[in-house]
């Protein structure tokens, strides 16, 4: 991940392990954007807990809200997903390349 993205790794993957904030985001994306309203209409919450939910997960810049008259509009941010993803990635190639070591020397003629 870049450096600014390492340094909010760990809030990031707190936010996303409560399912509802997943569940926010896979409605979210649906969406495009949505308000708190709408989304709760989704979810076995509260209006005031989907609230709750975006605001942490605008805290790690996974989605950005917008006034629109008296209601706040939500965005999903893909970015902060890609760049995890991305980290994640390499550091599975890095174990599957050890891995691989470890079962080549595992498999190897005995000397």
């Amino acid at each position: 991940m870049t450096t600014a993205l390492l340094d909010h790794a760990d809030e990031l993957f707190a936010a996303l392990a409560e399912p509802n904030r997943r569940l926010l985001l896979e409605h979210l994306g649906s969406y495009g954007v949505a308000t708190a309203t709408t989304l709760a209409a989704e979810l076995p919450v509260t209006r005031q807990a989907v609230t709750q939910h975006l605001a942490v997960l605008e805290s790690v810049n996974l989605v950005s809200s917008a006034r629109a008259g008296r209601e706040r509009r939500y965005t999903v941010h893909v970015e902060p997903l890609t760049a995890a993803a991305k980290w994640m990635n390499q550091v599975a190639a890095l174990w599957d390349s050890r891995l691989a070591a470890i079962k080549a020397l595992a498999e190897a003629p005995p000397d």
